[in-house]
Order: structure tokens, then sequence, then C-alpha cells
């Protein structure tokens, strides 16, 4: 293997780490806030990305062109995650639908644990309040969470993007390759030979009472050749 080809499988492996460390954090986060949509939205681009640096390691074009399709779906969906903590539109972030599934009525992790943030337990809960759930107030937040969420998800953008233009210069790239090695022939147009063992031996015609017999003898000068033959 040359020092080129170890270069680009080490630049490969270390931006795939990269984008998986980084979906990993946020999945942490989204199970302690029990987003439900999140978790399942990254658990299922965990996965693509592991199969993208699978294919793009082993110079598969598919599997790359199949990461790249989803980048476009995983950019949309952080797009939509924006508007939803930005209440862009008709969208709201008080929605348990949405995130939870309607399962439960939490909400972002960073809600009550953001920097600066300080929760006082309201008592008594109101009636409209689930027993199993705490009414809580929180204060003092340096940073609201809806941003750090909006944050989270501009990352990913941006990590999706620059992934996405990576996917296609590959797959060009593979797709060159491939081209050019089929238009020199590569081993299918003909089938592979190996190197042919050449002998030094060759028949030579010897004239013996009006008969020919043909023996296998060694290559000679001409001149004692022209002593092989007899009538």
């Amino acid at each position: 293997m040359s020092v080129e080809k170890l270069q680009e499988g080490v630049c490969k492996t270390e931006k795939g780490q990269t984008k998986t460390v980084s979906v990993l954090e946020r999945q942490i986060f989204d199970f302690l806030g029990y987003q439900w949509a999140p978790i399942l939205a990254n658990f299922i681009h965990i996965i693509i990305v592991i199969l993208g640096l699978f294919g793009t390691i082993q110079y598969r074009p598919r599997y790359i062109t199949g990461y790249a399709i989803w980048l476009v779906l995983w950019v949309t969906w952080n797009v939509f995650v924006i508007c939803f903590y930005l209440e862009a539109g008709d969208l709201s972030k008080e929605t348990d639908l949405i995130l939870t599934f309607n399962i439960s009525m939490h909400r972002s992790w960073w809600m009550e644990n953001g920097p600066g943030c300080t929760v006082t337990s309201v008592t008594p809960a109101p009636d409209w309040a689930p027993e199993d759930h705490r009414y809580i107030t929180v204060s003092g937040c340096f940073l609201e969470y809806q941003y750090i969420e909006v944050a989270h998800s501009s990352l990913q953008i941006f990590l999706a993007l620059a992934g996405f233009i990576y996917a296609c210069y590959v797959v060009k790239c593979i797709t060159e390759e491939e081209d050019s090695f089929d238009f020199i022939g590569g081993f299918d147009s003909y089938g592979y030979q190996g190197p042919q063992k050449t002998s030094h031996l060759q028949l030579q015609p010897m004239y013996i009472a009006n008969s020919v017999l043909y023996a296998v003898q060694a290559k000679k000068p001409r001149q004692s050749l022209q002593n092989e033959y007899a009538f």
C-alpha cells in the first residue's frame, strides 16, 4: 500500500469519526430529554455514516451514493428542527406530538440543565399536571435551550454539507478510475495469464535412411547444426 493511499484512508476515517462523535453527543442529550423522534433520526444517521465510511474505504460507489442521498434528508430534518424551536410559521416548541410522539410531556434536556439555569419546583402543582410529573419554573439561563438545540442542528447541517460535497467527489474519482481501467482493458476483457516459461528446446529435423525423425535438441550455433544433417 502506498503512502498516499494510507494517508487518504486515515483522512477518511477521521472525517467519519468526527461525524459519528457529533451525532453520538446529540443522541445522548436527546435520550436524556426523551426526544423520541430525534433519537430515531440520530440512530438511522449513525448507521448510514458507518455504511458511507465503509463504502469510501472499500471504494463502493453505491454505498457512497446512498450516503449522499441520506444527507439531503438529514439536512431537511435539521432545518425542520431549527424551524420548530424558533417557532417558524405555525410551529410551536411546546407541541408534544412532534418530537416525543405524544408519549410524554418532556422537553429538551437543555431546558433544565442549560448554562446558568436555576430550576424551582412549584407547589402545589396545577390540577392539569400529571401526577408523575413535577411542575417547575426555570430562570437565570445564560442561553435559552432552544438556541442550544438550534446550534446542534446547525452543526449537523454544516457537517452534512461538507460530507455531501466529499461524497460526490469520491464517487467522481472512483468512476473516473473505473472508466480509465476499462479503457486499457482491465482484467475483464482478457483472462489473466501468468508469465509463461520459454523453452530453450526445439524440434530439429534429422534425415536418416530416407525417413524423417524429429529429435529434441538444445539450441546450438549454426555451424554445429549443419553437422547434424546426414544422408
